[in-house]
């Protein structure tokens, strides 16, 4: 209107000043529509907004947060206590027994209206979930492990729209499926729903079986196509060329004009296209491509982690981008070997062909209430693992299958991934609607999954095999013979065919395992093949020293428990709670006999703590040189045994526990002994008979040589005896090359004041350092050490603490309190007359370090 009003009023002189404001308007309406044109027509829009909740049957209505949980939404309203604290979880039973509601309103104007095809995706409900929109039902969801997706424009409206979820309890749920069988399956009633089972309480976990809207929801328009997955197989790989080959599905309708289908190498600065395809009707697409002189993706601790960035583009003929997905993809072969050799059947990874030694630990889930794990948090924990040396972590099959963020730094870090399914120590019900459902979740996350190079397995379970044949479960539940084949015929049917059917048919490029472990760690043939879960230290009452003689082909489970430090007791418990015999203490200890085993193990060889922050650095020093001595069993034992990984990596909450980092990332003198023991290159020493043997391992892909450098010295620091010279570690075994005569070499010396000190140095530089001592720590005779220490800064936010004794300082503990500080070694032997240097990372000043800092060894604990 305002241009015809222009055009009229309009003198013939001004008429070429008309034309050319014409003349510029139209260029301008060009470019923006150029620029719509060539917009990405795929909308989404995040529902995670203005989410509120109640208990079914109350009338008030209370903020909540997606992703979320109930418990975690009951807390931030102040309704309940914090779940953590001290003995509150017995009093928050209740909330698992009811149902609860959620909705959320949210608008949408015309252009996101008159998309072509509309969906509702919800990337995780915890559990039994009905949702409305605008009050019809679109979506029965009954896994936490799926991706739900219902198409919902049909129901949407311009402006305000209401998306209305009913939670029902899956306790409740689970007790009435339960009903349904004339028997009763191990595992009690959670068997029977696709949730995370740690939920229902674990010898490490509490009990807080949650639900809610755990992952994002989103609402998602096209007009025509969108990506819905994308499989990318390096079908052939050398160090001259990757052949590689990618088929893609797509929702929406195709078949409604000629559709491209194309991918980039966003490495290449040119955005080089590598090929390029049309969708064919039924919303398939395959393309073929070549990669000249590729890198290969390697482990940590092997080589570079490198990474292609993938740019899939769909586009019309007009090129108009219809829509894109990047993806990082790692050229790399993983196989799974076994052979029959002289000592059984082979178990171990080869790494785009060359045989790795895995280095790991297994990982649970980082919180009880999910959404909380932040990706700091992934960060933080992910970080110290590499930086501990390890190649390799185990999802375990109690918790979940992680967020999309935990795969793409353990792709960037080079951490390998042992991936369970999620089932463990229980056996699952095998009708048709049960295996239907896991069908679609085993789909559903090996799909998500399987484009990331970090994944090496997927394994089916966790000691389910094991448990059916060696806990006794059958005599326990008194089942009928009939009872127990249809019990045992469900699991093969899910493990034998259902699973490996859809992995072999999804993701035809690793391997699966039917179970972890595959034979009990009570039967001999466990050291022989397969993987071993080896428990007879801590669930056996064996020694640490029985690790020397139980070392399998792959050890995927074994550990003991250290506590968590005194800060992290504090952040839970008051000072008055501060023993061993208080209700919050013995709360956060969820093993039944934990603190009494603990106390068995210290009283054989250690000597009684004075107190209670005592007790807690000498259960961690414990701890760390009894899982020390299985990992150096387990690597002395290379290649007969390829792979060590202890339990377990982190905590979901404050406790007692096997962990190498607590609740809230502190390391505990166990992630500080993991990391000298999993480097490259590493000297140890043995004891066979009367004689103490050297040994050297490499991890190396070739042979280097090396200098090793021995000495017997006592503890005010006097080298009785050395010797040094060359070495060349076997990158393919250990290497046995210096037997030493124990009677000669303690031939009038006191045992209980010596210690066998090694190291290995490469290029100059000491890569190994190692110490043996020939008594149990309690029958060593320690002086009371004179440690002096200085504190320097080296950089911003890096300082250098410089420490001097007089006298062998065992297992010396640099303690800073509450202060958030990280540290590049502790727990560790500071040797007489010599200074030993720790980099500090804080920021905070000089002088609040010194204030806060604390230092003791072992023998300032009794």
């Amino acid at each position: 209107m305002k241009l015809f009003y222009l055009r009229v009023v309009c003198s013939p002189m001004d008429e070429s000043v008309l034309r050319l404001m014409l003349k510029y308007l139209f260029i301008f309406l060009f470019i923006v529509l150029w620029q719509i044109s060539f917009a990405q027509p795929v909308t989404e829009q995040l529902l995670n907004s203005n989410w509120q909740f109640r208990k079914v049957g109350d009338k008030e209505w209370l903020p909540a947060t997606v992703p979320g949980t109930v418990h975690t939404d009951l807390l931030a309203n102040k309704k309940i206590p914090d779940p953590f604290l001290e003995t509150n979880e017995k009093d928050l039973q209740w909330i698992e027994d009811a149902d609860w509601e959620y909705e959320t309103a949210f608008s949408i104007d015309s252009t996101f209206f008159n998309q072509s095809f509309c969906e509702i995706e919800f990337s995780g409900l915890d559990t039994y979930a009905k949702v409305f929109l605008n009050n019809s039902l679109i979506l029965n969801a009954d896994n936490m492990f799926r991706w739900w997706k219902a198409d919902c424009k049909k129901y949407l409206k311009i402006g305000e729209n209401l998306l209305f979820i009913r939670f029902e309890s899956a306790v409740m749920k689970a007790k009435v499926l339960a009903k349904q069988l004339p028997y009763t399956l191990p595992g009690d009633d959670k068997v029977f729903t696709r949730k995370a089972q740690y939920q229902f309480g674990w010898d490490w976990a509490p009990r807080f079986v949650t639900c809610g809207i755990w992952r994002e929801v989103k609402l998602i328009a096209y007009p025509q196509v969108r990506i819905e997955n994308i499989k990318i197989v390096a079908d052939e790989l050398s160090n001259s060329k990757a052949m590689i080959s990618v088929h893609a599905e797509f929702s929406g309708k195709p078949s409604a004009s000629e559709i491209h289908f194309s991918v980039y190498n966003k490495n290449d600065k040119r955005q080089r296209m590598l090929a390029e395809t049309i969708i064919n009707a039924a919303g398939h697409a395959s393309l073929n491509f070549e990669i000249k002189n590729p890198q290969l993706w390697q482990c940590n601790g092997i080589g570079n982690p490198y990474l292609y960035e993938f740019v899939f583009e769909v586009s019309e003929e007009t090129k108009n981008i219809l829509d894109r997905e990047e993806i990082k993809f790692g050229l790399r072969t993983i196989e799974l070997v076994q052979e029959n050799d002289s000592h059984g059947k082979s178990f171990y990874f080869k790494l785009n062909r060359n045989p790795v030694f895995m280095k790991g630990a297994n990982w649970i889930p980082a919180d009880n209430f999910l959404p909380r794990v932040s990706k700091g948090k992934y960060l933080e924990l992910l970080v110290n693992a590499k930086e501990a040396n390890m190649n390799m972590l185990r999802v375990w099959g109690g918790g979940v299958y992680e967020d999309d963020y935990f795969y793409s730094l353990c792709d960037s870090l080079g951490i390998l991934v042992w991936q369970d399914f999620m089932f463990a120590c229980a056996m699952y019900p095998g009708d048709s609607d049960f295996v239907k459902n896991v069908s679609e979740e085993v789909k559903d996350n090996i799909k998500r999954l399987r484009n990331h190079p970090c994944i090496a397995l997927w394994c089916g379970n966790n000691e389910i095999d094991e448990g059916w044949k060696n806990w006794g479960w059958k005599e326990q539940l008194e089942c009928l013979e009939k009872d127990s084949i249809k019990i045992y015929d469900d699991y093969k049917n899910l493990f034998r065919k259902i699973i490996p059917d859809i992995v072999k048919d999804v993701d035809s490029t690793r391997a699966y395992w039917e179970s972890s472990p595959s034979i009990g760690w009570g039967h001999k043939e466990s050291l022989e093949q397969g993987n071993s879960h080896y428990w007879g230290v801590w669930w056996g009452m064996e020694p640490f020293s029985a690790y020397e003689k139980k070392t399998g082909r792959f050890m995927s489970e074994y550990g003991f428990q250290g506590m968590p430090s005194l800060s992290t007791f504090r952040k839970f418990c008051g000072e008055k709670d501060l023993t061993l015999i208080s209700d919050a203490v013995k709360n956060h200890q969820k093993h039944p006999a934990g603190y009494e085993t603990i106390q068995k193990y210290l009283e054989r060889d250690y000597k009684q703590p004075k107190d209670f922050e005592s007790y807690i650095y000498v259960s961690q020093v414990m701890q760390a040189e009894g899982i020390k001595k299985a990992i150096e069993a387990h690597r002395m034992a290379k290649p007969r045994c390829m792979g060590t990984l202890y339990w377990q990596l982190n905590d979901c909450w404050p406790v007692t526990s096997w962990s190498s980092m607590d609740y809230y990332n502190k390391p505990k003198a166990l992630q500080y002994a993991v990391k000298k023991a999993y480097t490259k290159y590493f000297i140890c020493a043995e004891i066979n008979d009367s004689n103490l043997v050297v040994n050297v391992i490499s991890d190396d892909t070739t042979n280097v040589d090396a200098i090793f450098r021995i000495r017997l010295t006592d503890f005010t620091g006097n080298i009785l005896w050395r010797d040094s010279g060359k070495v060349t570690p076997d990158r393919k075994g250990s290497a046995a090359f210096y037997p030493l005569l124990l009677e000669d070499m303690l031939r009038d010396i006191s045992e209980y004041r010596v210690f066998f000190r090694m190291e290995l140095l490469l290029n100059g530089k000491v890569v190994s350092e190692n110490v043996r001592y020939f008594l149990k720590p309690k029958d060593l005779l320690f002086d009371k050490p004179q440690i002096q220490y200085s504190i320097a800064s080296a950089s911003p936010e890096i300082y250098s603490l410089t420490l001097f004794t007089n006298s062998l300082a065992k297992n010396v503990f640099l303690d800073f309190g509450d202060e958030s500080i990280s540290l590049s070694d502790n727990y560790f032997d500071l040797f007489p007359k010599e200074q030993k240097v720790i980099l500090v990372f804080s920021d905070a000043s000089v002088e609040a370090l010194k204030e806060k800092i604390k230092i003791k060894s072992l023998v300032d604990s009794y």
